[in-house]
């Protein structure tokens, strides 16, 4: 089956990923891709960081027992791998081969800024008061091209963090709102090739675009309760979209990036052992211009899927 339209045509590839005998992913939350095309794919299973060549077979595992709530995932341009954690609140820098280098933040230790969990999440954020120094349950990294880092605290915050090459930390921005500038859940990040800042404001179905000061330029609407965002060299951006709001199912939108719509698809929410998405939620796209989507299909409709919670959209030429 195709997907797409335009230029930006796709094939699914049934069955990409090969598990190992036994294991899932249960639910994935994030994706990178290293210079080999090899997918990271970070997950919700006793096995967090599983490691596939760009066919699918597996090719190596690592961060069992490491993680509380694996979110996020980065490999910078030092080729390090980072880590989001937002269970127990922090960031962790690792080889490619999961030997630990670093940690930011307090372990199980989060940072004031009013939270308090509930067990809906509207409610939960309505709990945040202020924005709050790094970190409370912490999501999205990404770097400028000067190797400085963004860090998007997310769940039980309101702010980008950044740091600099070095690791430290040089400012925050954001507070809890609908506002330009405010957040409510900013879910991950991206800077551009103009080290512009966009940030997934993901419950204000929004992306909120910054310069490298945190200063707000722009914002795009055309999404509902988006959860990722991937650029590539031709500056095509790729966002997940969680939609089940606003009579919106889940799905992925390419842009041109100036906000042009290139191409989308998904589907309504009719029956999620059938449905195409559940409820995407990380993108990448390999040097091929193939792309890879990851769902939070446990989380969202407390399904296992098995291989399924990724897929991979082979581009058509």
């Amino acid at each position: 089956m195709v997907f797409g339209s335009g230029e930006y045509e796709y094939e699914l590839a049934e069955g990409w990923a090969k598990l190992p005998e036994g294991w899932s992913f249960f639910d994935i939350c994030g994706l990178a891709i290293d210079s080999l095309d090899r997918l990271y794919v970070f997950n919700r299973s006793p096995h967090p960081l599983m490691i596939f060549d760009r066919n699918g077979a597996f090719a190596g595992n690592w961060g069992d027992g490491f993680f509380a709530r694996p979110h996020g995932i980065c490999i910078g341009p030092d080729k390090a791998v980072y880590c989001t954690d937002d269970g127990n609140h922090t960031v962790s820098k690792f080889t490619l081969q999961g030997d630990l280098f670093r940690t930011w933040g307090d372990k199980g230790k989060p940072s004031d800024t009013g939270y308090v969990q509930l067990p809906e999440l509207y409610a939960s954020l309505a709990t945040i008061k202020y924005g709050g120094p790094p970190f409370n349950r912490p999501t999205g990294i990404a770097f400028s091209s000067s190797r400085e880092m963004y860090i998007t605290d997310g769940y039980g915050n309101a702010r980008v963090h950044k740091f600099s090459p070095e690791g430290d930390l040089l400012f925050s921005w954001g507070e809890p709102g609908r506002d330009t500038g405010q957040f409510r859940l900013p879910h991950n990040i991206w800077v551009d090739m103009q080290d512009r800042v966009w940030v997934v404001d993901r419950e204000n179905s929004r992306i909120q675009i910054f310069n490298a000061r945190g200063k707000f330029l722009a914002q795009w609407t055309d999404v509902v309760r988006p959860n990722d965002i991937f650029i590539d060299n031709y500056q095509v951006v790729y966002i997940s979209e969680l939609g089940h709001a606003d009579g919106v199912g889940p799905r992925v939108s390419l842009f041109t990036i100036d906000g042009s719509l290139l191409s989308r698809w998904g589907n309504e929410d009719k029956d999620p052992e059938t449905d195409l998405f559940i409820a995407p939620h990380a993108i990448a796209v390999d040097s091929f211009g193939d792309i890879y989507v990851g769902e939070v299909a446990m989380t969202h409709a407390q399904l296992d899927r098995g291989s399924r919670v990724v897929q991979k959209f082979v581009r058509k030429r």
